[in-house]
């Protein structure tokens, strides 16, 4: 009898541990601003199991300046601990400052010094920010890496889709078109269904300290003015900047690096204002024009490498869809071409201004992100 309730017991305890609900883990991305904050406070309240983690970047020591990457300032890491303790999560660091140096950072200058104007975010979402601590949260046990961006994922026809969030302002998909399908099924937004005055009135309600602090727009690891940090760190020629109309000579450039398509700030002499409209790296001469919708600014096909399909299948026909040039440009309809390589032929319905090379091309259906690739040339 007695070995019959041991046995009856061992049975209720297996179908006790079968019906509770097992907790997912989380690991979230907080850097001490609103946005992450919240995000985690959200996911705690929906059950999850949640940890926190700070990231360390790339300083730019060179000059003997020390100064702080914003992203990962003593300040942010103070802020971050303080939010994790209040809402009862761990919080660990990972030191990713030489993985930063080699794939944002690096990439960054040697894209300018190509005369490419690169988008630094889009690289450090994909190979450290989430790409990276993706990778280690998985192997760490997590069952998905949480951040504050604002977009959304969806499953549709049984498939994980990114989609954009519901701040048409704060909308952050532009730089998230990186990712495999697999990845997607890892990834959470929490923001993505939020705005952000919705998220400050909740970080308010959460008691948040860092609920009034105020968000960076800025690219992380610069050290004051984009152009400095440019001349610190590349080689650069002065050299003629002719107006294009009429082969006038107007003045002098800086090196032609610190220049991109369609820029009017930094260009003086003669009667402008002057746009920049290209480059001849061979006679290191910068042309300019003096209307901003003069036709040579305007483009009609330009070409995309390395595009990466959120579907993980690759374009086999043409296709219609939107395509937003960089970020905060307007979504335009085009017609997309397969290529060779992984490369893709944009075609504009409507010709547009400033296609530079260097952008990511994202592609969409409506508010659902189709994928992206790098602007490489334009005709």
């Amino acid at each position: 009898m007695k070995s019959n309730k041991i046995e009856n017991k061992k049975i209720n305890n297996k179908k006790e541990t079968k019906n509770k609900k097992i907790k997912k883990k989380v690991l979230v991305a907080m850097s001490g601003g609103v946005d992450s904050s919240v995000a985690a406070c959200l996911l705690k309240d929906e059950g999850y199991e949640v940890a926190g983690v700070f990231l360390h970047f790339w300083k730019d020591e060179k000059g003997g300046n020390t100064s702080e990457n914003s992203c990962c300032s003593l300040d942010s890491l103070l802020d971050a601990k303080a939010v994790a303790a209040k809402i009862g999560i761990p919080l660990y660091t990972f030191d990713y400052s030489n993985e930063f140096k080699k794939e944002v950072v690096d990439n960054f200058l040697s894209e300018y010094d190509s005369g490419r104007t690169p988008n630094p975010c889009v690289v450090c979402n994909r190979k450290i920010k989430i790409g990276k601590l993706l990778k280690q949260a998985r192997s760490l046990g997590y069952d998905y890496l949480a951040t504050g961006h604002y977009l959304s994922t969806e499953r549709k026809n049984g498939k994980t889709i990114l989609v954009k969030g519901k701040d048409k302002r704060k909308d952050q998909s532009y730089f998230l078109y990186t990712f495999t399908p697999d990845e997607l099924n890892h990834l959470l937004f929490p923001l993505g269904s939020y705005r952000k005055p919705q998220v400050r009135k909740m970080a308010r309600d959460y008691n948040l300290s860092i609920a009034s602090k105020s968000e960076s727009q800025d690219i992380c690891f610069l050290s004051g003015d984009h152009n400095n940090f440019l001349k610190k760190y590349l080689s650069l020629k002065p050299g003629n900047i002719i107006l294009k109309e009429n082969a006038e000579i107007i003045g002098r450039h800086q090196g032609l690096q610190l220049y991109t398509i369609g820029q009017r700030r930094g260009l003086v002499g003669g009667t402008g204002p002057y746009y920049v409209s290209g480059f001849d790296y061979d006679k290191n001469i910068l042309y300019v024009v003096n209307k901003w919708d003069e036709l040579s600014l305007y483009s009609k096909k330009f070409v995309v490498e390395n595009v990466n399909w959120l579907s993980g299948k690759e374009l086999k026909r043409k296709l219609k869809c939107s395509v937003v040039i960089r970020y905060g440009h307007k979504a335009v309809t085009c017609y997309v071409y397969p290529g060779k390589n992984g490369n893709c032929l944009v075609e504009f319905a409507r010709l547009q201004r400033a296609v530079t090379p260097g952008q990511s091309a994202v592609f969409y259906n409506d508010k659902q992100v189709l994928g992206g690739g790098i602007i490489s040339s334009n005709y």
